[in-house]
């Protein structure tokens, strides 16, 4: 399942979402790029995990926790 999180800190490293992830699963893929919205630098990115349960559970688990400084928003993707 891909989920999709948004707010990303600029600070942010692959490494380091992965591992936000992978506490409730296997993740097989992480991406971050970067937009500008209103001439600030967001973050966002997609964690691709093997099995639905451990992403639904992930989705829940991180929802509005704090990753550099930042909330995240974390969606089915």
């Amino acid at each position: 399942m891909t989920i999709h999180v948004g707010n990303l800190s600029p600070a942010t490293s692959l490494s380091e979402l992965r591992g936000c992830f992978e506490i409730f699963g296997k993740v097989s893929d992480v991406t971050i790029s970067a937009f500008t919205v209103c001439g600030v630098a967001r973050g966002c990115g997609q964690v691709e995990m093997l099995l639905d349960d451990h992403a639904q559970a992930a989705i829940s688990g991180l929802q509005s926790k704090t990753l550099d400084g930042n909330l995240l928003k974390v969606t089915k993707g």
